[in-house]
């Protein structure tokens, strides 16, 4: 029985011991079908220390821990989030449910996965298991996790994915600069009949239900634009702060105005440029009604740019093209 994460880094494909851990399993495989697992964020935790859960004194965000284990299955992403499938589908079930720990079943190898354990401490309710989980990434056993949380997987392909999230950056906490996230969840078999009153969506969580600040899973933060492209991008900027600068002196309403489609707007004038060499410059483009270069309101010096406002909309797109073709 398995099922297929992928996730930003890649694909991970976890076997299930269905046989050995059924609730488990089964919790585990409902909330796939509902897409609960989706777009959550692999390790991005907003406070709590790296380890606390796992080490046992109280629940911590998902998180990353070199050649340790990944932590997963909050989507609030603190840490503190989650609940069991029976909980999601009726308001009337506990959160948590027995946890599921087989001796037998060991964190002996990268890629064991176990459900988190929820301790049981003072201004918390009874813990347990709820939906977050986590892989280990040690090359070998983490004898230390046996006994306090259940194994009821173990991941038989995506080791090098594995390898990806294990050399991931992170803060002092454990979290990572840049989201990971499980962008999709495909279940492979599921042999367990569905809970009374499980739904699944009609449609697949297309936002992530966090509300995280860090770099988003899809952004690359180093990636460069073409030349051309930045160069456009930059004067966009530059116009963009002009036009704010304008604004604030009281030269234009708001800083997006925009003329109407029939008029031409000119910059980057020589200051000594009228109106009326302007209109007889664009005069053979078509009829001229209006042409007037914007003068400083106290000094009456020329600003620079101009309107001219022609009779057809044709013709100020015609110059339009001229000038993008000759630029």
């Amino acid at each position: 029985m398995s099922v297929l994460l992928e996730t930003s880094l890649g694909d991970i494909v976890i076997d299930l011991e269905v046989d050995s851990c059924p609730k488990t399993c089964e919790n585990f495989l409902k909330l796939c079908k509902v897409y609960y697992y989706n777009l959550n964020a692999f390790f991005n935790g907003e406070h709590g220390s790296c380890c606390a859960a796992v080490i046992g004194l109280m629940p911590s965000p998902p998180l990353v821990s070199k050649d340790f284990l990944a932590q997963v299955g909050d989507p609030t992403a603190t840490g503190i989030g989650g609940e069991s499938i029976w909980s999601h589908i009726g308001s009337e079930s506990p959160r948590y449910f027995s946890p599921e720990v087989v001796p037998r079943l060991k964190h002996k190898e990268k890629g064991t996965v176990s459900m988190a354990v929820a301790p049981s401490i003072e201004g918390l309710p009874k813990g347990g298991c709820a939906s977050q989980f986590f892989i280990t990434l040690a090359n070998g056993p983490v004898e230390y996790l046996d006994g306090k949380h259940a194994v009821f997987g173990h991941v038989v392909e995506g080791l090098d994915t594995l390898e990806k999230l294990n050399e991931v950056f992170v803060d002092q906490d454990g979290r990572p600069l840049k989201d990971v996230r499980i962008r999709h969840v495909e279940i492979l078999d599921d042999p367990f009949p569905d809970p009374p009153g499980l739904k699944v969506p009609d449609e697949v969580p297309t936002k992530p239900p966090d509300n995280s600040t860090r770099i988003a899973e899809d952004e690359d933060p180093l990636a460069a634009l073409p030349e051309e492209e930045a160069e456009a991008q930059r004067r966009i900027n530059a116009a963009r702060a002009s036009a704010l600068t304008l604004e604030m002196v009281g030269d234009l309403p708001f800083a997006n105005v925009r003329p109407p489609e029939n008029v031409l707007f000119v910059c980057k004038l020589n200051p000594v440029t009228r109106d009326e060499d302007l209109e007889l410059i664009f005069s053979r483009f078509g009829t001229i009604l209006s042409c007037q270069v914007i003068r400083d309101k106290k000094t009456g010096d020329s600003l620079q740019y101009a309107f001219i406002e022609f009779d057809k909309r044709g013709d100020a797109e015609q110059v339009q093209f001229i000038a993008r073709v000759c630029a």
